[in-house]
């Protein structure tokens, strides 16, 4: 009797921790939906979603605030993905809260995490035709990786497609007859710069030449300076009086040819005297 006793006991027992174990996964299968109240909000995602997973968390600055609960390929638009959240109430999403793809760790999880949100930012409300509110996505990184990878090979394809045609056999040929009339312009250049050099030193020497010739112009107009006074102050006077006898002279000269002119005897005779007048008589001698 006791070992049927026994044997109920285990069985209830077995039996209830069964129902409490089923009835706890359950709950926390839902992430204690049963204590929370949620809302849910649509992100549309402009690249591949592959690892996010039904259930993955959706975090707020790393803390957990609510899961997936949808994903779906947008018919009309096929590189569009619809992703719904299940968040929790009171959770404050802003117009300006952002949602990013994350890789959790070494494990490779995915999951969404939003962030942003300021203070003075309004709530994020539905906008017909939506059924809910859309939070604003970005890029992941390594959606980011991938574009600047892409961009960097395609560069890098068009770098090299660039120099096999710098290096092609056309060109190296031009580059070798360069490099040779390079040298020659090369082994040209030596003799021409020692030329200029020449006619340089060529031209100094005539820039000295041009000073000593200013100095010697210098002296030169000194010493016309100095003749100018000397000729003021010795010669001008005594040619004045010069000057002034052959005034005299040409006066003498003159009335000597007044004179011959009314009686050129008299410059063999002498002067005639004068014819006596009426009434006077003939001096005697």
């Amino acid at each position: 009797m006791e070992t049927k006793v026994s044997f109920f006991i285990v069985g209830a027992f077995v039996l209830g921790l069964g129902a409490v174990l089923i009835v706890g996964a359950l709950w926390l299968a839902s992430g204690g939906a049963w204590q929370k109240d949620y809302a849910t909000f649509l992100a549309v995602a402009n690249e591949s979603v592959a690892g996010l997973n039904l259930n993955a968390p959706v975090k707020y600055n790393g803390v957990d605030v609510g899961k997936v609960q949808r994903i779906d390929l947008d018919r009309a638009t096929p590189e569009r993905v619809i992703l719904s959240f299940a968040i929790e109430e009171g959770t404050p999403i802003k117009e300006d809260t952002i949602a990013v793809l994350k890789t959790q760790g070494l494990t490779g999880i995915t999951y969404v995490e939003l962030s942003g949100g300021t203070r003075d930012s309004p709530p994020l409300r539905t906008i017909a035709p939506n059924r809910y509110p859309v939070i604003q996505t970005k890029p992941s990184l390594s959606a980011r990786l991938e574009n600047v990878l892409t961009n960097v090979l395609g560069k890098l394809d068009s770098t090299s497609n660039n120099i096999n045609a710098i290096l092609s056999p056309e060109n190296q040929a031009s580059f070798s007859s360069i490099l040779n009339n390079t040298a020659q312009a090369t082994a040209k250049l030596g003799p021409l710069i020692d030329r200029v050099g020449r006619s340089a030193d060529s031209v100094g020497k005539m820039g000295d030449d041009l000073s000593k010739a200013g100095a010697s112009a210098s002296k030169a107009a000194d010493g016309l300076g100095n003749g100018v006074q000397r000729l003021g102050t010795e010669t001008l006077p005594e040619v004045e009086r010069l000057l002034g006898e052959l005034g005299s002279l040409s006066n003498s000269l003159r009335r000597l040819s007044e004179q011959t002119t009314r009686d050129p005897s008299g410059l063999l005779f002498g002067r005639t005297p004068a014819p006596t007048g009426p009434g006077e008589q003939e001096a005697k001698p």
